[in-house]
């Protein structure tokens, strides 16, 4: 049997890749963190798409696939895969969706069908990542400019997710008072 349990962290300290001990609390590990838990609500909000939004599965799954590659680009010094082309393709589809809904006129309250809402939900998460990853880029460890790139539009992508997956609930959304 193996045993998933190291104890290595039992004290308060964790390895990286490099065999290097640091603090939980570690930049690093806060951001490697934040960018796990995440994909790990990205897994969550695929197992509950309703079915008129079973069409975004697919994308969704290529974001978390992004994701572990962004670890590791963060992690291992020679891992450089999250690329321009990446944050390109989050574009082109941003403007995909976007094209489909409504002119935002207001902002939006985060909510509504549980599919849109649970992907407003990943958007905060992204940009709760994104904060760690720039801080870990400005205070300890220079990180490739795709990263921080890639996770700053990432927010975006899922904010449109979000709408679109309202939008196919036929969820009308519900605007801010100011």
């Amino acid at each position: 049997m193996v045993k998933i349990y190291t104890k290595v962290g039992d004290h308060g300290k964790t390895k990286q890749v490099t065999g290097k001990m640091v603090p939980k609390y570690d930049l690093q590990i806060e951001s490697l963190g934040a960018i796990d838990e995440l994909d790990s609500w990205i897994g969550y909000v695929i197992s509950i798409l309703s079915p008129k939004a079973q069409s975004l599965a697919p994308k969704l799954k290529t974001v978390q696939r992004n994701l572990y590659e962004l670890q590791a680009d963060i992690t291992v010094k020679r891992h450089h895969k999250i690329s321009t082309a990446d944050t390109q393709q989050l574009e082109t589809e941003i403007d995909e969706i976007m094209a489909q809904l409504p002119v935002i006129k207001a902002f939006i309250l985060p909510g509504g069908h549980p599919s849109g809402a649970s992907l407003q939900y990943a958007r905060a998460l992204a940009r709760k990542a994104e904060r760690l990853v720039v801080e870990l880029n400005d205070k300890q460890q220079p990180l490739n400019a795709e990263i921080l790139e890639y996770l700053n539009r990432l927010s975006d992508y899922l904010f449109a997710l979000a709408r679109y997956a309202n939008l196919l609930e036929g969820y009308d959304e519900e605007k801010s008072k100011l």
